[in-house]
């Protein structure tokens, strides 16, 4: 059997990214950023690799990490090619902790997965908004989806390699997951709000933490409230209710008038 295992002279966008950092930070001109701006950063120029020792070594809060991607996508947008590729080089070490992650178990689709991460963190640094908090995490998460993407988009569509007899199981009739939690709220399983929160915050880009401040609660109350949204439906799957349109609406009804 052919290894499909990564090693270190393995080539993909992550490790071709990291060269061109390391190039774009070498001596005798590396590239420097400007950490006076930002607070909790020393208050001085330093170059780019640096930046991304301290970022891996210390330990900042989210008001010092949101205040250096604001500034870093800043220069992406608008000081060109260098300062894309440089802020792609500081996110680095969590992008590929990412695609591994990803790629543990799938390894011959490790280039595809190390691609996608990759492109979707570049397309979220040139597009995200800027102003709302945890950007970090937000760039990371939109990385995160698009690589989880490839993983199961391939999945679902090619036999395992090591599947020796038998058939595939058949796919449950839920289709997309919004479509799921739509005939869950009305169903009557769960709330409206309860099915957007699922859907904004597992397959959309919003923040549990936002969320929570526009609605004036902690973010503890509002994963405990998903949590226990999530629950139903689950129990509610497991039961069939959900299999179709019209079940979960008939049994509601059936329920209501027992």
């Amino acid at each position: 059997m052919a290894n499909t295992a990564r090693t270190n002279s393995t080539t993909t966008a992550l490790t071709t990214a990291e060269t061109a950092f390391e190039l774009l930070t070498c001596e005798p001109a590396p590239l420097v950023f400007d950490a006076r701006p930002v607070p909790g950063l020393p208050n001085r120029t330093m170059p780019l690799n640096e930046l991304r020792k301290l970022m891996l070594f210390e330990d900042y809060d989210s008001d010092t990490t949101d205040a250096l991607w604001r500034q870093l996508a800043h220069h992406a947008r608008e000081w060109g090619p260098a300062w894309v590729v440089g802020a792609i080089g500081v996110a680095l070490p969590a992008l590929t902790h990412l695609a591994a992650k990803i790629s543990r178990g799938n390894a011959r689709h490790a280039d595809d997965v190390d691609s996608e991460v990759l492109a979707a963190f570049l397309y979220a640094l040139r597009t995200a908004d800027l102003e709302p908090p945890r950007l970090w995490l937000r760039l990371c998460w939109a990385a995160w989806r698009s690589g989880v993407a490839v993983v199961k988009g391939i999945d679902t569509e090619e036999l395992p390699l090591d599947l020796t007899s038998g058939s595939r199981l058949p796919s449950l009739p839920y289709g997309h997951p919004d479509l799921l939690l739509g005939r869950a709220a009305a169903g009557g399983v769960i709330s409206a709000e309860a099915a957007e929160l699922i859907s904004a915050t597992r397959f959309g880009d919003a923040l549990i933490e936002q969320l929570a401040a526009e609605q004036g609660v902690t973010a503890s109350a509002l994963r405990m409230r998903r949590r226990r949204a999530e629950h139903a439906v689950a129990a509610a799957v497991r039961r069939g209710d959900l299999s179709g349109p019209d079940r979960a609406t008939t049994r509601r009804t059936t329920a209501t008038a027992v």
